[in-house]
Formats: structure tokens, C-alpha cells, sequence
């Protein structure tokens, strides 16, 4: 289910200097203003959790998983050298599953581990709030690279929907809007670190069985379908 080389062209591809740049600037930013606030207001339990949660999990994380969900087919469907790809001796499942393997990694790497840095910079892993979130941007990473990377395989306009997603529907009306709240992979992924942190200061609207369920279905549904996109992709190119 694993190709290396499709697998190597994929992470060329995410991890060129321009894109490679992009995905680096929210991680410097968040421990740059994790450093200046530390120095102003010291090791804060809820400062820390604020931050943690109002910028690295609702903000850089899902961008991180549009740049690299979608970057991951995307443009190679835009650009029309996926015929190149699809017209090699590899199942079309593995393709997709190759390229969600390696969004998921790229995601988690500028995600997760700033996220713990972060934490640790601003409590010291207090109540063990850097280890939750960190563990949130894990589980988070998962999810939001599946559904960018379907994005990628059904729309030429895959970024903006994702941004839309993660930045107007998560982070607006998650916020505004409680029923938004269950459908929202950040509110999924906070319900794990819950689990992980105890106590107040990480919550979340949704239980954690649900939550589980709830990441497990839409990880796998996205996966399928963008391998059927894909399946469909291919015969029109041959037709």
C-alpha cells in the first residue's frame, strides 16, 4: 500500500523552498510569540493553554494540513503530470494512501512538534498542557490530511475550500455557533487532549467516544473517496 517513489516525489514536492518556507513561517511565529510572552507574563498555566489552543491548534495547524493535504496532488492534477504518475504500474489506492502518508508526516512535523516546543517555552508542560496539545496537533494532523487531500483530487480551488474550512467554519462559527462545534476536526481533536491533560483548562463540546469514532470515520471516508476520484480521474484520461 506503500510506493517509495511516489512517496519521494510527494515530499519533493510539498518540501520545495517555496513551499517549504510557507510551512515553516506559522511554526516560527507561534515559538517567537511563545518566547515574548513567557518573558512578559511568565509561566502561565492558562496563558499557555490559550495560546496553545487559540493559535497553534485552531490557526496553524489546519493551514499547515491545506498547504500539505492539498499540496500533495493537487497541483500535480493541475498541472496535468499526474497522467504521468497514474500511467506508472501502481494501484490507484496506493497513490492516494503513499501521498496521505506523507501529508500526514509533513503536517505533523510543522504542526506537533512546534506545538510541544511552544508548550514548553510557555509552562514547562505544566499540567501537562504542552504533551495535550502536542497530542491534539497529532490526532488533528490525521484528519485535516485526509480531507485536504480529497480536496485536492475533487477541486481546482482545493486551498481556498480549505481555508475556508478551517479558518471561517472552524475558527468563526465553531466559535459563534454550537452545533458547528460537533463537526469540527479541531473540537475532536481537543476532546483527546482532555484526556490527556485532566482538569479545566483543556476542554472540549464533544465526548470523547464520539470524537474517536468521529476521526476514524471521516479519515477513512475521505481516503476512499479520493481514491475513487482518482480511479475516475484515470479513465477519463485514457478515455
Amino acid at each position: 500500500m506503500y510506493d517509495p517513489t511516489v512517496a519521494r516525489l510527494t515530499y519533493r514536492a510539498l518540501l520545495g523552498r517555496r513551499r517549504a518556507l510557507i510551512l515553516g513561517a506559522l511554526p516560527l511565529l507561534l515559538i517567537a510569540i511563545s518566547v515574548v510572552v513567557r518573558g512578559l507574563a511568565g509561566a502561565d498555566d492558562q496563558t499557555a493553554a490559550d495560546l496553545l489552543g487559540g493559535l497553534a491548534l485552531a490557526t496553524m495547524v489546519p493551514i499547515i494540513g491545506v498547504i500539505a493535504g492539498t499540496g500533495a496532488i493537487g497541483p500535480e492534477i493541475d498541472d496535468g503530470s499526474v497522467v504521468y504518475l497514474l500511467s506508472k504500474p501502481v494501484k490507484r489506492p496506493t497513490i492516494i494512501f503513499t501521498k496521505l502518508i506523507v501529508a500526514i508526516a509533513v503536517t505533523m512535523v510543522f504542526s506537533a512538534l512546534p506545538t510541544l516546543i511552544a508548550g514548553f517555552i510557555l509552562n514547562g508542560n505544566g499540567q501537562q498542557i504542552a504533551v495535550a496539545y502536542t497530542v491534539a496537533a497529532l490526532v488533528a494532523s490525521i484528519a485535516y490530511a485526509a480531507l485536504f487531500l480529497l480536496l485536492g483530487t475533487v477541486s481546482r480551488h482545493a486551498v481556498v475550500f480549505g481555508l475556508v474550512y478551517a479558518l471561517v467554519w472552524e475558527a468563526l462559527f465553531g466559535s459563534l455557533v454550537a452545533g458547528a462545534r460537533t463537526l469540527s476536526v479541531q473540537q475532536w481533536s481537543l476532546a483527546v487532549a482532555h484526556k490527556v491533560a485532566g482538569g479545566d483548562l483543556v476542554t472540549s463540546d464533544v465526548g470523547l467516544p464520539t470524537a474517536t469514532v468521529l476521526l476514524i470515520v471521516v479519515t477513512v471516508l475521505a481516503t476512499w473517496y479520493a481514491g475513487q476520484k482518482l480511479r475516475s480521474l484515470t479513465l477519463a484520461g485514457e478515455e
